[in-house]
């Protein structure tokens, strides 16, 4: 599918997404859930924030428009609750988890039960999109030349799988195998993307900390001493990978698709995992068959980097390289400096200049400013200043280009 350089989207200054919610909105959403306010009173408080919001991006100098994921509680939204054959649970045993997916982990120390916890109950089938209303509200704040740019995330395809221990994601009455689920799954989310191309979108994202977990040799140890897992990691994440080129089958040609890799991005700019990109980089950027990178560089804990060498020319990386997590600033010259360093180990690997490689690049915050509702451990001032920063070492290395 994707052998030509797709761009415009992605753009030079990007965002992941989710950004901080004003304290109206999380008021509103708090009181609805109680019932001290009805659902028709939540509704309006949600669209002035994302006209506000819009604007704001506008004002910063971004295309790629998302409306700051702020109709959802988490950044997955209800893609899988929405499918016929998935139900959210409330009562279940914790065993049913795999206890070294670094998420349920932080959750089961803690001593609390893993949140949002969806389960397969049947067969699995697409029955209307719960995303495409907040794309269709969202493109109706921006001209109409611009909602090809506009952008919405979208839940992991794998997202309900890796968190269960084997056999535990579906009934074996209803799927006789992972293939046979997968399967399904593919299918529901070739529904979701041509409901989504047929009302005008043209760029999706997909948030995937799922595949960074297999950089973690944490989690890769106790996948190794889990007994009862019958494929070994290095399977399972060439399983993932054939589940999201199936779920491409059919795209259109002019619509965009990217991955957004991450560590975790919990309440208080909680992470989960840590661990460098080269243990999955070949298969990751030559086997995925997506137009575009999000990858976290922010910190020592996503490694260098170095495989980025893997990346082939046909395929767009953004650079994270602004922590959204923490107010404190980054300086600019250094992270520009970190920029041209990766467009250099992208040059070399591919024997092209460095100039050619940066055509390649993007730069943006490591992640959203709120996976989860309540927000990173930075204010909303905070936040301005750091999508600024973003927008301005674009603008440095890339005059003139949105």
């Amino acid at each position: 599918m994707v052998r030509q350089l797709h761009q415009r989207p992605p753009f030079r200054a990007e965002h992941l997404g989710s950004l901080l919610r004003p304290q109206e909105l999380l008021d509103t959403k708090i009181a609805s859930e109680k019932g001290e306010v009805p659902q028709s009173q939540l509704a309006p408080v949600e669209d002035k924030a994302i006209n506000d919001i819009v604007e704001t991006q506008q004002k910063l100098g971004y295309a790629a428009i998302s409306d700051g994921e702020y109709r959802r509680h988490m950044f997955w939204g209800t893609f899988f609750p929405g499918l016929e054959g998935f139900d959210e649970v409330t009562d279940f045993e914790t065993d049913i988890f795999r206890p070294y997916a670094p998420d349920i982990a932080a959750f089961l120390e803690a001593g609390h039960k893993p949140g949002e916890t969806v389960l397969c109950t049947g067969k699995i089938k697409h029955v209307g999109s719960t995303y495409v209303d907040q794309f269709k509200y969202l493109a109706s704040r921006v001209p109409q030349d611009q909602v090809k740019n506009l952008k919405i995330t979208l839940a992991a395809p794998n997202w309900y799988h890796l968190r269960y221990r084997e056999g535990k994601a579906y009934p074996k009455d209803v799927y006789s195998s992972d293939d046979e689920y997968f399967g399904d799954i593919a299918k529901a989310y070739q529904v979701e993307l041509k409901i989504l191309y047929d009302a005008g979108c043209r760029n999706v994202q997909y948030d995937d900390p799922n595949l960074a977990y297999f950089c973690s040799e944490k989690f890769l140890n106790g996948f190794k001493e889990d007994k009862g897992n019958v494929y070994s990691a290095d399977d399972m994440f060439q399983k993932y990978i054939k589940l999201y080129n199936d779920s491409f089958i059919g795209l259109p040609e002019d619509m965009h698709v990217g991955v957004h890799l991450c560590r975790g991005n919990f309440v208080g700019s909680r992470h989960f995992s840590e661990g460098g990109y080269d243990r999955i980089a070949i298969k990751l950027f030559q086997e995925l068959n997506v137009h575009t990178y999000y990858l976290e560089y922010d910190t020592e804990r996503a490694g260098g980097f170095e495989p980025l060498m893997h990346l082939p020319p046909h395929k767009n990386v953004i650079l994270g390289v602004v922590t959204s997590k923490f107010a404190t600033m980054e300086d600019k010259e250094e992270m520009k400096q970190r920029v041209i360093n990766a467009a250099k180990i992208i040059a070399e690997g591919n024997n092209i200049s460095v100039e050619a490689a940066l055509n390649q690049v993007g730069v943006s915050p490591q992640c959203g400013f709120a996976s989860h509702r309540e927000g990173n451990a930075i204010d909303w001032n905070g936040m301005i200043n750091k999508l600024q920063l973003v927008r301005d070492i674009a603008n440095d290395i890339w005059p003139n280009q949105p």
